[in-house]
């Protein structure tokens, strides 16, 4: 068992497998012990699945980039205090699907928006709490973005996954510069077969929690 909480964090494109390589990745650590909490951003609280609905409602595309990074950064700022924070005091490994990285890549780069007040301003949210391990699935963001619109009911997905295709590439360099200057991040080649991927991360897992 761990002495102290552990948190990791999965990020990527959209479509990258996260949701399937989390439920693995919880499945394996649940079977060999560990406490764990499994969570989500944005909607990881009943205030912050509100808020969701409105980040990804493909009928707000009037939404002001500002507008909607203070609404990731509110929706984080309860998702931490209400969730995580408790959680890894409890010394249980937390497992999020996003956290602040998708703001640096998405609304950072992707959007334009000043670098240093994304950082500021949730770095302030979640009392600089930065991750222990953030696993960064890798792929081209055409096949992320085929496997993610073809999940929606309408086959064109949210309103990310609609954005243009200079867009998401920029957020995949984005999160590819984070990742080589930050030794927190594993970079995870995500085109492959689910199994094989799994079998990555378990093995950075092992050591990271060795």
């Amino acid at each position: 068992m761990l002495a102290k909480g552990f948190f990791i964090t999965f990020e990527g494109i959209e479509g990258s497998g996260k949701t399937t390589q989390i439920e693995l990745l919880a499945n394996y650590l649940e079977t060999a012990g560990y406490p764990i909490l499994v969570t989500r951003e944005p909607g990881g609280t009943m205030i912050g699945n509100k808020i969701r609905q409105i980040l990804l409602d493909p009928q707000n595309e009037a939404m002001d980039y500002h507008t909607e990074i203070l609404l990731y950064a509110a929706d984080r700022a309860q998702h931490f205090q209400e969730k995580i924070k408790p959680a890894l005091k409890e010394g249980k490994i937390v497992i999020s699907d996003r956290f602040v990285d998708s703001n640096l890549a998405y609304q950072g780069v992707g959007r334009g928006l000043d670098y240093d007040f994304v950082y500021k301003i949730n770095d302030w949210v979640i009392d600089s709490c930065w991750p222990d391990l953030t696993l960064l699935l890798d792929l081209d963001f055409r096949t992320g973005l085929k496997r993610a619109r073809a999940l929606s009911a309408d086959l064109t997905g949210d309103r990310v996954e609609r954005e243009a295709d200079a867009f998401h590439q920029k957020v995949r360099n984005a999160y590819l510069d984070l990742a080589a200057k930050d030794d927190r991040f594993e970079l995870v080649e995500a085109a492959g077969d689910k199994t094989e991927v799994h079998q990555k991360i378990k093995n950075i897992i092992s050591r990271r929690l060795a």
